[in-house]
């Protein structure tokens, strides 16, 4: 298995696991949040769909956008499924991107993300990408600790 196996793997394992937490949500759940200011649990979902798109079109550009025109935007919030299906195609194209990328490409090609504070190689900007995921999965966790909800376990 190479570095490029090993992403991919990492990249479905932290999807497969994000999954598990949003679809455990209960429909009466997902428009609840901790305070005004947070997102609510169907807003963080979408965030990190978004997300995604978000730094597929960065690598594809080598950097930040100057301007984004998301297709998530403006759509009405519904159901975890509904946002998944949605997201589909989008986590198709994002996947083959990083399937096309050599060893080499991992060190060699530079993603700038100055306006954010720092220029990366691109494996590192692939296992940053992984991580954001991550962390609103357990920040999601967290809200249904919060909410007095139980929590599905995702350490299997």
């Amino acid at each position: 298995m190479n570095s490029i196996d090993l992403i991919i793997l990492n990249f479905n394992e932290v999807r497969r696991r994000s999954i598990k937490v949003w679809t455990s949500i209960h429909e009466d759940k997902l428009h609840w949040k901790p305070d005004a200011e947070a997102m609510s649990c169907i807003e963080m979902i979408r965030h990190v769909l978004e997300s995604e798109h978000y730094y597929h079109l960065a690598l594809l550009n080598r950097g930040s956008l100057s301007a984004f025109n998301s297709p998530f935007e403006n759509r009405p919030f519904t159901t975890v499924h509904a946002e998944l299906e949605f997201a589909d195609p989008y986590r198709a194209k994002f996947i083959d991107t990083v399937q096309s990328y050599s060893e080499e490409d991992l060190q060699t090609i530079k993603i700038d993300r100055s306006d954010s504070g720092y220029i990366r190689d691109l494996g590192d900007m692939l296992l940053r990408i992984a991580y954001h995921e991550s962390v609103h999965t357990g920040q999601l966790l967290d809200y249904l600790r919060t909410a007095g909800v139980p929590r599905i376990r995702i350490w299997d």
